[in-house]
């Protein structure tokens, strides 16, 4: 039996950070009747430092970023997460960093709306704090609340 665990883990998670009441239930995705809608995980991961050499993003202008312009555009939760990362910089150097990677959870139905706020949120990083880029991956997901 395959269980999404992984799906009803981050959805909690989003949930718990919203202070929604709603508990998720994880749905084994083989079981007979199974009610599950079908969701979209996005994972952004925004960097720190500043191509130019200029100062990294601190936590607080972050954290000012996050309640500013993700939050408002994905008010039914997130999850934040704090990371290590390094990547090839468009001058070949190895860059290092401090990144947080922001996972947001929504029905697959919401897509279109979904991107264009996504896609605002990763035009505003990079012009706000002079990035090259803010990653982005999807993941089909499977949920159900109970």
């Amino acid at each position: 039996m395959k269980i999404d665990t992984r799906a009803g883990l981050l959805l909690a998670c989003s949930l718990a950070a919203a202070g929604a009441a709603l508990t998720p239930v994880v749905v084994a995705a083989d079981a007979p009747g199974a009610a599950r809608d079908a969701y979209t995980e996005t994972t952004l991961f925004f960097g720190t430092q500043r191509p130019d050499g200029g100062p990294a993003v601190t936590e607080a202008e972050f954290q000012r970023f996050l309640d500013t312009q993700v939050t408002p555009r994905f008010p039914e939760g997130l999850t934040v997460d704090e990371g290590r990362g390094q990547y090839r910089d468009r001058y070949g150097v190895i860059e290092k960093e401090r990144s947080y990677q922001v996972i947001v959870v929504y029905p697959t139905s919401a897509t279109s709306s979904a991107n264009d706020n996504l896609d605002s949120i990763r035009h505003l990083y990079d012009k706000s704090f002079r990035q090259e880029s803010v990653g982005r991956i999807d993941e089909a997901v499977h949920a159900s609340f109970g």
